[in-house]
């Protein structure tokens, strides 16, 4: 058994689409980054690949790269999956915490544990993602931006 721990951040940003746990969500905007910027695909996809030691999402999916410009969070995560299968790996849970003022996340829970346990092939029931604000406190608080932080537990098949 490994265990890895992710953390990603992402400021706001006027005309982007709010995309977080695979689910577009109504917002007058969203996060900006390289890909579609989805915080929490981002963190949890660090978790997986620190647990089984193979670097992070920037290294295999660098942002210099025009591959990977606005490109679905989703499809990494799946590139995630493959890259530990290959190792031997298998995902056994996925434990994650998104951290943001507005808009309120506790109505796309489930459709993002859902969309999340999909692409590793797990139950639905091996993935929990939870919502915090920053009680106004802070760059979160302010609503400037979104974090994420996971843990998750892999083991060598």
């Amino acid at each position: 058994m490994r265990i890895g721990i992710g953390i990603d951040v992402h400021p706001f940003a006027e005309g982007r689409k709010l995309v977080i746990g695979g689910v577009h969500i109504p917002s007058s905007k969203g996060l900006d980054g390289h890909s579609d910027a989805d915080v929490l695909l981002h963190a949890i996809s660090d978790a997986l690949l620190g647990a089984a030691a193979l670097g992070d999402i920037g290294l295999h999916f660098p942002n210099t790269s025009q591959e990977f410009k606005d490109i679905d969070s989703m499809i990494l995560l799946r590139q995630v999956k493959k890259l530990l299968d290959k190792h031997g790996y298998q995902t056994v849970n996925v434990d994650s915490m998104l951290l943001l003022e507005a808009p309120k996340i506790a109505p796309y829970i489930d459709e993002m544990r859902k969309n999340i346990a999909r692409a590793l092939d797990l139950e639905t029931s091996a993935v929990a993602v939870k919502a915090t604000t920053n009680e106004k406190l802070g760059y979160i608080g302010r609503e400037e931006g979104a974090a994420a932080h996971a843990v998750c537990l892999i083991r060598h098949i």
